[in-house]
């Protein structure tokens, strides 16, 4: 284990970290894994190795599958209120826990541990409260047919084994957003964190033997999209892929599931939403909302609004304000005793977003704040100020692309039809925003926009019961609400004759 920062950790963060190499979690039990191959998980803030890893090949993915087909017909077919129970029981345990996987989340991916502590980890035990609540509730109903002497019904029933494939920018959260419905309904699970990000769902695995579920029902396998990822994409024995990630890979895994067995994928992709902010509407309050909006957990939120549209009359307020509240932000490792943006995830991942700044420059785009790399001061982390552009030409890179980093790009409008048309001038539609005092400007543009989400007066709020998902190549299918349920059943239809 590496030096950490000088920080009072938790003695069961300390004791978890030096358990290296760290191994796979399968049918309830660590092994050791069939490639003999680790990789390094890092400190983003300082480049530290803090772990080593198993690197899990394809022939772990069949032993992790082989040991949830086993698993399936009793998880199946256990009473739904005791599925339910177990995934309340691993909320409490994740509660009982929450300081250990806080700071495991902070040093695994950056984020600010007030972040992590205060907003993460209640989240992912509300949410995983709330979808434990729909096991006992998944209902099928009576159809009213043309025939006589017939009673109809219908039944959702679960899919079988599912593989959850998950991002690095809220690691336990979209674990939680994928195990809890997939459990709930009766699945059984295999689970891969992104490598960037494996640690705390590695110390999950030890808090769901001990909420009692059963082996095989839980599986979590490491590794990178190649060999790992994509041997659960191709695998025939997986029943659905459920994916958060790039419009790329979501991409090559929809190709994968077709060749492999037609398997159900659900996907929430990527976004470059916008941002709105009209004349009438509390300035001051939509500022702080755009400035949060882009720079919550250094701009890497696949909702976060970059593309800030400002009516042209209040351009120029909108714009000095954004920029003075974003030079003061505090840019510095997560467990820093004042720090609102923490580094970028990876060495590469800094390396692309000042590609994107640079490229923005060269094409025209103004700088108005920010830019520059922070690596040297803050002592090889891969940090970034956050960086605001003015702009005019929506057919830029830097407006088109998700950067997935603190950048925010500003441009003004006129007119609500330049407005709607401007907004949708993308392929992606997972979130937008709109900030005025005029309730029928706001509904009207909350219609018009293709987007999935669309917050008012507001930016970034998540509920479990609110479904979550995007429009266009933002993906298809809702986590949470009872959307959430149908992404992890499948509906069967059942006659019978009553003569």
């Amino acid at each position: 284990m590496t030096s950490l920062p000088d920080y009072n950790f938790q003695p069961a963060t300390i004791k978890f970290l030096e358990q290296s190499p760290k191994k796979l979690f399968i049918n309830n039990e660590w092994v050791e894994g069939n490639s003999g191959e680790t990789f390094a998980t890092r400190n983003p803030a300082s480049g530290a190795v803090l772990a080593e890893v198993t690197l899990a090949n394809a022939a772990d993915v069949d032993a992790a599958v082989a040991a949830a087909q086993a698993a399936f017909p009793g998880w199946s077919q256990t009473i739904a209120a005791e599925r339910g129970e177990r995934l309340f029981k691993l909320a409490a345990l994740i509660d009982e826990h929450a300081d250990v996987l806080a700071e495991l989340e902070t040093l695994d991916n950056g984020k600010p541990i007030r972040v992590a502590r205060r907003g993460d980890l209640p989240y992912v035990t509300k949410h995983l409260r709330y979808q434990a609540g729909w096991a006992d509730k998944i209902e099928g109903s009576t159809v009213p047919v043309t025939f006589p002497d017939q009673l109809v019904y219908t039944r959702r029933e679960p899919l079988g084994v599912v593989g959850a494939i998950i991002p690095w920018n809220f690691p336990l959260l979209m674990a939680i957003w994928k195990l809890g419905p997939a459990l709930a309904a009766g699945n059984t699970l295999i689970l891969k964190p992104a490598e960037q990000t494996p640690l705390t769902a590695l110390y999950l695995a030890d808090l769901v033997r001990e909420a009692g579920f059963p082996p095989g029902v839980v599986n979590i396998l490491t590794g990178p999209g190649l060999p790992t990822g994509a041997a659960m994409a191709a695998h025939p024995h997986i029943a659905k892929i459920a994916f958060t990630g790039s419009t790329s890979t979501g991409a090559r895994i929809m190709e994968a599931a077709a060749k492999s067995n037609l398997k159900r994928v659900s996907l929430e992709l990527g976004g470059k939403s916008p941002n709105v902010v009209f004349a009438d509407a509390d300035l001051s309050a939509a500022i702080r909302g755009a400035q949060w909006a882009v720079f919550s957990t250094a701009g890497q939120e696949c909702v976060a609004g970059t593309r800030l549209f400002v009516e042209r009359k209040v351009f120029n307020e909108v714009l000095e304000g954004l920029t003075a509240n974003v030079e003061k932000m505090v840019v510095d490792h997560g467990f820093a005793e004042k720090v609102h943006v923490g580094p970028l995830i990876s060495a590469e991942q800094l390396e692309r977003v000042a590609g994107y700044i640079t490229e923005g420059q060269q094409a025209g785009a103004e700088i108005v704040t920010g830019g520059q790399g922070l690596s040297a001061e803050l002592k090889g982390g891969y940090f970034l100020k956050p960086t605001v552009f003015s702009y005019q030409d929506d057919s830029l890179r830097l407006v088109q692309e998700e950067i997935f980093g603190p950048v925010a790009a500003v441009t003004a409008f006129d007119d609500e039809d330049e407005l709607i048309a401007r907004s949708n001038a993308t392929q992606y539609g997972l979130a937008a925003g709109v900030w005025t005092r005029d309730v029928g400007k706001a509904h009207r543009y909350a219609h018009a926009v293709q987007a999935g989400t669309v917050w008012i007066n507001g930016y970034g709020m998540i509920d479990p019961a609110a479904p979550f998902g995007g429009y266009k190549m933002s993906g298809f299918g809702r986590e949470m609400g009872k959307e959430a349920i149908d992404l992890y059943t499948q509906v069967k239809t059942v006659w019978v004759s009553t003569q």
